[in-house]
């Protein structure tokens, strides 16, 4: 969500406050499709978008499509600030070991940032995320009549203390180094895709650059950080998933890749990407929007937003 500038620029509460109003815009334009992402990779009995969309609605409602939404809004807030905290910690740390004392940040200082970032915020991610994958496949309605299966899980705290008492605190780390290796390369792809898309509008003025781009760039941000993250997102999701209602399949991370090609062929990684696109580009357009204004807004009351200050080497 974050972009570079200047490394001598101290952060202001206005970063954080923009940065987690625009993450929990994100997180509710782009839940129902990221519920039938999660659902098209780890269940067989849903064969594409449409035939998913479908059976969702009319098994479970509008409901089915939000089902574990709570955790993620009420932990944006940490999870932008880590990211972002470490984020522009790193361009200053990057920018001092090259011996500059001032100036744009590098392409490559953005790019290994942006990784840095990704990886960070897996420490505070993890049991959200695995809590929320856990609902989402919950395909059962809980207004099944009595001789129906009833959903497992009551709700995020009950699936959180549930996954505890049965798995110990370690199980909300399940697939955790999925989750790392998708997010490390996808944010070092985010952060540069959007930061180049502005530089190249910017066309290397300080000009202003209009909402429009804004969006534009954030859009085809996340659709990048999508087609480098989305193999990962299948293996993270399929451990987290992984004997929550039936026996365990899968020994541990490599036997998940191994067992997954085996049986569905190396094309299921990539089976959920047109969905990921398609929930891609209006969540980061809506991301990055709210960001960039909200902290023009509180910073100077503008109603544009400055280029990110990189430099070219």
């Amino acid at each position: 969500m974050f972009v570079g500038r200047s490394p001598n620029d101290r952060m202001h509460f206005a970063d954080f406050v923009s940065g987690s109003c625009a993450g929990a815009c994100g997180v509710a334009v782009g839940y129902p499709l990221d519920t039938v992402k999660v659902r098209i990779q780890t269940q067989k009995q849903f064969t594409g978008v449409y035939q998913c969309v479908v059976e969702t609605f009319s098994k479970e409602g509008v409901h089915g499509f939000f089902k574990g939404m709570s955790l993620p809004i009420a932990t944006i807030a940490m999870t932008s600030s880590v990211v972002f905290g470490t984020y522009r910690n790193c361009l200053q740390c990057l920018s001092q070991a090259r011996g500059a004392c001032s100036g744009p940040n590098t392409k490559q200082e953005v790019f290994l940032s942006g990784m840095a970032g990704g990886i960070a915020q897996v420490s505070v991610m993890s049991p959200g995320d695995i809590v929320k994958v856990r609902l989402q496949c919950q395909t059962e309605s809980r207004k099944t009549l009595t001789n129906l299966p009833k959903p497992k899980y009551h709700g995020p705290v009950h699936c959180l203390l549930s996954i505890i008492k049965e798995e110990g605190l370690m199980g909300l780390y399940r697939g955790a180094l999925p989750l790392m290796l998708r997010d490390g390369p996808s944010y070092a792809t985010y952060f540069m895709t959007y930061a180049t898309i502005c530089e190249w509008f910017a066309d290397g003025s300080k000009k202003k650059l209009d909402w429009h781009v804004v969006m534009l760039a954030g859009g085809i941000a996340g659709m990048a950080g999508w087609t480098v993250g989305t193999p990962m997102d299948v293996i993270k999701a399929r451990l987290q998933t992984d004997g929550a209602q039936e026996t365990k399949k899968y020994k541990g991370f490599f036997h998940c890749i191994a067992e997954t090609v085996r049986v569905e062929g190396a094309g299921v990684f990539f089976r959920s990407l047109g969905i990921n696109w398609l929930r891609a580009f209006p969540v980061n357009m809506v991301v990055f929007f709210t960001y960039e204004v909200l902290t023009g807004l509180l910073r100077t009351g503008g109603g544009r937003v400055d280029p990110p200050q990189l430099g070219l080497e």
